[in-house]
C-alpha cells in the first residue's frame, strides 16, 4: 500500500472549481425562488411545502448518484459523468424557472415555477454528490479538511456572484426590476440564464482539468478499505438500504448535528424575504408586486451574498482553527455565532437600518462556511473509501430530512403559532443552531489529526 500524492492548491481548485457554478445555481434559486413563486400566487404559509422538492429530491436522488458512482468506472472517469449531465439539466431549470408565466397556456405559472424548482433541485443533486465524493477519491486524509474547505471558498464565491446578481443588474447596469402582477423582473430573468451558462462552464473546467484515479490506481493507496470478508450485503439499488444500516456510529451522531443546521438554513432561506418584507419594510403579507416588495426581494440577494462572501473568506482559516482547538469545538463556535447572528435580526425593524442586516449575516457566513466543510471533513475519515459515494450520498438524508420536517410544519407554525409573522421564524431558526453546536461536542471524531498544508502555496 502507499500513499496518495500530495496534490497542489490549484489541483485541489481545479477539482473543485465545479462546485462555484453549482452554488451559484443554489444561491439565484434560495434567494429569489419565494419571490418567483409569491409572484406567481403562492401565499407565504404555503412557501414551505412548495421547497418541499428540494429536499424529497435530495433524499431520493443523492445516495442512488453516490451508489452508481462508486461502481461507474468509465474513460471520462468516475465521478464527471454525473458533474456534466446534472449541469446540463440544471441550467435547464435556472433558464425555464423565471420564464413559466410563459407556458401558462398548458398550465397555470405557479405549477410550472415549482416544476422548474424540482428540476433545479434533482438536477444540482446528481452535479453535487460526486464532488463531495471526489474529495476524498483524490486526497490523503492530512489534506481532506482543506479538500472540503476549498470547496466551501469556491461555494462562496458562487454564491456571493449568484446573489448578487438580480441586485447588480438593477442598480449597475440599470436592467428593469420591476414587472407587472404576475410577471418576473427582466433583471431577475437574465440574472437567471447567466447562472445557467456559468454553471456549464465551470463544470466543464473540472471534467477538463481534474484527473481520475482508475479502479486499480484506487485499491494500491493505503486509505482503500475493502469489504469486510463474509459480510452479507445487497444487490443493486437494495444495497443502499443494507449500507444504511451499516452507517458508522459517526455518520449516526453527525445525523442530529445536521439536522438542527439544516432545519434552520431552511427556514432562513424559505422565510427571510417575507421577513424583511413584513418586519423590517413594514409590508402586509399579502404585499407580493409593489416596489417595496422588490426592493426587499433584491435586499435578500444583498444580504445572502454577504454570509456566502463571509463564508468564502473564512474557509480557509477552518483548516488552522481546527488544528487549533480540534474539529468539533471549530464547528460548534461556527454554529453558535451563526445562530446568535440571525437572532439579532429581529432588532431590525426599519429599512433605514436595512446595512444592519449585513452584520447579522457575517454569523450566518461563519456558520455557513463551517457547515459546508467540517461534517464532511469529520464525516471522511470513518467510512470506507470504497463506499465513499454512497455514504456521501445517505449522509444527504440527514441534511434533506430536517427540510422536509420544517417545510410540512414550518408553514403551519408560521400561520398559526406566529400569526404570520415570519419574522419568528427567522428568530426561531437561531435557537435551533445554538442547539446544533452543543450536540456537535458528542460526535465521535475518528480522524480529528490535522496537519497544516503551509507547503500548498497560493
Amino acid at each position: 500500500m502507499k500513499q496518495k500524492p500530495r496534490l497542489s492548491f490549484w489541483q485541489i481548485w481545479n477539482m473543485s472549481f465545479g462546485f462555484m457554478g453549482i452554488q451559484m445555481g443554489f444561491a439565484l434559486q434560495n434567494a429569489n425562488a419565494s419571490r418567483i413563486l409569491q409572484t406567481f400566487g403562492a401565499d407565504v404559509e404555503h412557501l414551505s411545502w412548495f421547497w418541499l422538492v428540494a429536499p424529497i429530491t435530495g433524499m431520493i436522488v443523492q445516495p442512488i448518484i453516490g451508489h452508481y458512482s462508486d461502481k461507474t468506472w468509465t474513460r471520462l472517469g468516475r465521478r464527471r459523468p454525473y458533474f456534466l449531465s446534472g449541469a446540463i439539466l440544471a441550467a435547464i431549470g435556472l433558464i425555464l424557472m423565471p420564464n413559466a408565466s410563459m407556458f401558462t397556456a398548458y398550465m397555470p405559472a405557479l405549477w410550472i415555477g415549482a416544476g422548474m424548482l424540482m428540476i433545479m433541485d434533482a438536477s444540482f443533486n446528481v452535479a453535487m454528490e460526486p464532488f463531495r465524493a471526489l474529495v476524498a477519491d483524490k486526497l490523503r486524509t492530512d489534506q481532506r479538511t482543506l479538500g472540503f474547505s476549498v470547496q466551501t471558498l469556491l461555494i462562496g464565491i458562487g454564491a456571493v456572484v449568484g446573489s448578487w446578481l438580480p441586485y447588480v443588474l438593477a442598480n449597475w447596469f440599470g436592467l428593469k426590476s420591476e414587472a407587472a402582477p404576475g410577471e418576473i423582473p427582466l433583471n431577475l430573468i437574465l440574472s437567471f440564464v447567466i447562472g445557467a451558462v456559468i454553471l456549464v462552464g465551470s463544470i466543464l473546467w473540472t471534467v477538463i482539468r481534474t484527473h481520475e484515479y482508475s479502479e486499480d490506481e484506487q485499491k494500491q493507496f493505503d486509505d482503500h478499505i475493502e469489504d469486510i470478508p463474509g459480510e452479507i450485503v445487497g444487490k443493486g439499488i437494495g444495497e443502499i438500504f443494507t449500507d444504511f444500516a451499516k452507517m458508522p456510529k459517526t455518520m449516526k451522531q453527525l445525523g442530529l448535528v445536521q439536522f438542527f443546521s439544516w432545519f434552520a438554513l431552511f427556514s432562513m432561506w424559505v422565510f427571510t424575504t417575507p421577513a424583511l418584507a413584513q418586519h423590517v419594510w413594514g409590508l402586509p403579507a399579502d404585499d407580493t408586486s409593489s416596489a417595496a416588495f422588490n426592493e426587499a426581494g433584491n435586499y435578500v440577494g444583498v444580504i445572502f451574498g454577504v454570509y456566502n462572501l463571509v463564508a468564502a473568506a473564512f474557509a480557509l482559516m477552518l483548516p488552522v482553527i481546527a488544528y487549533r482547538i480540534g474539529r468539533k469545538k471549530t464547528h460548534a463556535i461556527c454554529l453558535t455565532i451563526g445562530g446568535l447572528g440571525l437572532m439579532s435580526i429581529i432588532f431590525i425593524n426599519t429599512p433605514d437600518l436595512k446595512w444592519v442586516l449585513n452584520i447579522s449575516m457575517v454569523g450566518v457566513g461563519i456558520a455557513w462556511a463551517s457547515i459546508l466543510a467540517m461534517p464532511y471533513a469529520i464525516l471522511a475519515g470513518s467510512i470506507p473509501l470504497k463506499k465513499m459515494g454512497v455514504y456521501m450520498g445517505i449522509f444527504n438524508f440527514f441534511i434533506t430530512f430536517p427540510q422536509i420536517v420544517n417545510g410540512i410544519f414550518g408553514g403551519p407554525i408560521v400561520k398559526f403559532f406566529y400569526g404570520g409573522n415570519a419574522m419568528y421564524a427567522i428568530f426561531t431558526a437561531g435557537i435551533i443552531l445554538i442547539l446544533g453546536a452543543v450536540s456537535v461536542l458528542y460526535v465521535d471524531d475518528k480522524d480529528d489529526v490535522l496537519i497544516i498544508p503551509t507547503h500548498d502555496k497560493l
